[in-house]
């Protein structure tokens, strides 16, 4: 568990786990949930309880993000309306559970549809579609949650489950403009000087379409 600023704390993934954030008394993205001793226990570093978790908010729907919403059982859950259908059906293969994890999803409900321009705390939704349909990002105008999207040193979201080419483009070339000095990705480490990395993930992309 390691704290970033004032009120976001950051979880690296285990194994296949994405990284979680937390947010106040929000985590975002929970992972695969088959690593719930480890979760717990970075959260209890910091004497906080599990069951304090009032929302999870999923960056898409796939299961290293989503699996382990079952963990926080009376928290809320958001997502984007679009990635929201794959997330509320059993073995959706839009989730990846069963053809990449060899895996089922064990919490299939949606309290909030998220659209662009919706508010969680002081952080803004931007829909950023291209590794899923209904992939976020948080942005705060210092900090982006970039969930699958976009990820350190260069890189970006797969474009085969459910991905899409001529979606990554425009929102990497989107996220590409803002001022973002942290860069917080669903995988790997978050880094300083997110701007930088964005735009090398942004040129990158550019030479391989």
């Amino acid at each position: 568990m390691e704290k970033i600023t004032d009120n976001i704390w950051f979880i690296q993934g285990l194994n296949f786990d994405s990284n979680s954030y937390l947010l106040d008394n929000i985590i975002i993205d929970t992972g695969t949930g088959m690593n719930q001793d480890y979760l717990y226990s970075e959260l209890k570093t910091i004497n906080y309880n599990p069951k304090d978790i009032e929302m999870i908010v999923n960056t898409h729907c796939h299961f290293d993000h989503v699996g382990g919403n079952y963990l926080f059982e009376d928290a809320k859950v958001a997502i984007h309306k679009d990635d929201a259908p794959p997330l509320e059906h059993d073995n959706d293969p839009l989730t990846a559970a069963t053809s990449i994890f060899s895996e089922a999803i064990k919490r299939h409900d949606v309290d909030l549809k998220l659209k662009e321009g919706d508010k969680i705390v002081n952080f803004e939704v931007l829909h950023t579609p291209g590794h899923s349909h209904g992939g976020i990002c948080l942005w705060n105008g210092e900090t982006l949650i970039s969930g699958d999207t976009v990820f350190s040193n260069g890189g970006f979201g797969r474009l085969d489950i459910g991905g899409n080419l001529e979606d990554m483009g425009k929102s990497l070339e989107r996220l590409s403009k803002l001022d973002v000095k942290y860069l917080l990705p669903g995988h790997g480490f978050w880094t300083i000087d997110g701007k930088k990395h964005i735009e090398m993930a942004n040129n990158l992309f550019k030479t391989m379409i």
